[in-house]
């Protein structure tokens, strides 16, 4: 039997003010289609201060990961093929710059520093030895994000990257007593970047520059879950709404009104499986095909779901 196919949205809704402007007179035809033939599966009601956001969880659910804390980076090494993905701690570590006001540090976005993968191994040899005096090894796996190895990892909760990105990072950070070894390293890192001739190349170029990092997936998996294939997850409604940048958000929402989510309502139209799970900064929300009673289909059909009116619980 094929897999069913999960369609998987991430910001799909957002509490903030440009979003609910955004949100009026927004037609999804597609998806209105798409809600009238599938059964709600329930909420996974959340809170926007939950370290691990509803997207993720729902994927980690998906995959057969913890939810609340998946071990993102430790699942992504098993994926590699590594041997020793299980039964340790890893951890993604992202190079990032720390934005310094008055009364607060924001995270700006890493992709801003427009890390190549060339830059990127650089600085992992710069700052690979100060790790790895504290029993961190770090491996490259994509230019603004590393993997890192290390009983530090071990139960940590950590916050997502997307969370805390253009936002204050002290809400975010992980438990000072259990992280104060990346609390210690991460002041040594501002202090050997602050004039490091790897900042200077940058700056000559016109780049920012790296100053601190993120980390972020932490945790063990004890055991390889059962394969699954990974459901359809586009990233382009989350990447506006990190930009803010709310036409965009409404223009990708058309997007895939007309792309993914009308091929999956003809799918279901013409008596196909499938899952649809909704996320917001809180909150997610789950369907799937199911078999309806006739006067469940007759509700349906004057008394259809509306995204709308689901916003606010997302």
């Amino acid at each position: 039997m094929s897999p069913t196919p999960h369609l998987l949205i991430p910001l799909a809704a957002s509490h903030a003010e440009g979003c609910r402007q955004a949100l009026q007179g927004l037609a999804l035809p597609g998806l209105d289609r798409l809600l009238a033939r599938l059964s709600p599966l329930g909420l996974d009601a959340g809170s926007e201060t939950d370290f691990t956001p509803p997207h993720e969880r729902a994927l980690a659910r998906h995959l057969g990961l913890v939810a609340e804390a998946p071990p993102w980076a430790a699942w992504r090494r098993l994926q590699t093929g590594a041997q020793d993905a299980l039964d340790q701690a890893w951890a993604f570590v992202t190079p990032c710059q720390w934005q310094a006001g008055a009364n607060h540090v924001l995270l700006a976005d890493p992709a801003q520093l427009r890390l190549t993968e060339q830059d990127s191994r650089a600085l992992l040899a710069i700052v690979a030895p100060w790790f790895a005096e504290d029993g961190i090894t770090l491996v490259y796996d994509q230019p603004t994000r590393w993997l890192a190895q290390g009983k530090a990892f071990s139960g940590l909760a950590t916050a997502s990257l997307e969370r805390v990105t253009g936002r204050d990072v002290s809400a975010w950070l992980p438990d000072k007593q259990q992280a104060r070894t990346l609390h210690r390293l991460n002041s040594e890192m501002q202090m050997l970047l602050y004039t490091h001739p790897f900042n200077d190349a940058r700056a000559a170029q016109g780049l920012p520059p790296v100053n601190a990092f993120w980390v972020h997936g932490a945790g063990a998996l004890p055991r390889a879950p059962e394969a699954a294939e990974e459901p359809d997850m586009p990233t382009t409604l989350l990447e506006a709404a990190l930009r803010e940048d709310w036409q965009a958000w409404a223009d990708a929402w058309k997007a895939l009104d007309a792309g993914p989510v009308a091929h999956l309502a003809a799918h279901v139209a013409k008596g196909g499986r499938a899952r649809l799970t909704l996320c917001g900064e809180r909150s997610a929300m789950a369907w799937h095909h199911a078999p309806r009673g006739l006067g469940q289909r007759i509700q349906s059909i004057f008394r259809p779901q509306r995204f709308s009116s689901m916003c606010e619980q997302l």
